[in-house]
């Protein structure tokens, strides 16, 4: 754990992770696959929680109208970079997106299971509405930031509450992923990958491997971000 102009990170370890589904999961498709190896050049810090509102009201007063520790929602992929790169010019720091290899490697904290809590996701440890019978067990709307319980590495929500944006443009799968866990870059406006799930779903959709695209201009209630930053060598 570290705090870098005052946002707490945890840092991903340099060198070999694995990204993408492992072993039998019946939710798995072909999105995920195939299962490859990323080798971190240097290592990189993420931010422990996504962007909160009063995080964001700096930047975009009036955004909402009282600024709460809720995840930051109705960001589109645009919104995000700009929020990077003003907080860069005020922090001194190149705070970005994370890519979705460094999202993933986060979000599992060294576990090979389907959720950083192993092969199932109990309600108390994330915000989501419905089970796997399609019972109700979320409070059906985002929860502050800290109302549930970090994964190993100290990254909270990485499972439900706000899906988030990634840097990269969506590829259908894994095929031709950069081996340094680097992003996929593509047009502006090309759609982006976004990771996590969020308060409205279940947990399948909420699985480490998971991953979906939205075109970059989408604003929604369910979908925010969380900084990333390249630590020197």
């Amino acid at each position: 754990m570290m705090t870098v102009a005052n946002v707490r990170c945890a840092v991903l370890p340099r060198g070999s992770h694995t990204i993408g589904t492992r072993g039998p999961d019946r939710f798995a498709g072909a999105t995920e696959r195939p299962l490859h190896e990323v080798s971190l050049p240097t290592s990189v810090a993420i931010a422990c929680d996504p962007v909160t509102e009063r995080d964001y009201a700096p930047f975009a007063p009036g955004h909402v109208e009282d600024p709460a520790d809720l995840p930051v929602v109705n960001v589109s992929w645009h919104d995000a970079n700009e929020f990077c790169t003003w907080l860069g010019e005020q922090t001194g720091q190149p705070w970005r997106l994370p890519s979705e290899a460094e999202w993933e490697i986060g979000c599992r904290a060294g576990t090979d299971s389907p959720f950083a809590t192993g092969d199932s996701l109990p309600s108390e440890s994330a915000n989501y509405l419905y089970n796997e019978s399609g019972e109700r067990v979320g409070p059906g709307r985002r929860t502050p930031v800290g109302s549930f319980p970090a994964n190993s590495w100290g990254l909270r929500d990485m499972h439900g509450n706000v899906a988030e944006w990634c840097a990269d443009t969506w590829n259908p799968n894994h095929e031709g992923a950069a081996p340094d866990g680097a992003s996929r870059n593509g047009t502006t406006n090309s759609p982006r990958v976004i990771r996590g799930g969020s308060w409205d779903l279940l947990p399948r959709l909420l699985r480490s491997a998971s991953r979906d695209a939205l075109p970059s201009h989408t604003r929604r209630d369910n979908l925010g971000f969380r900084l990333a930053l390249t630590l020197s060598k």
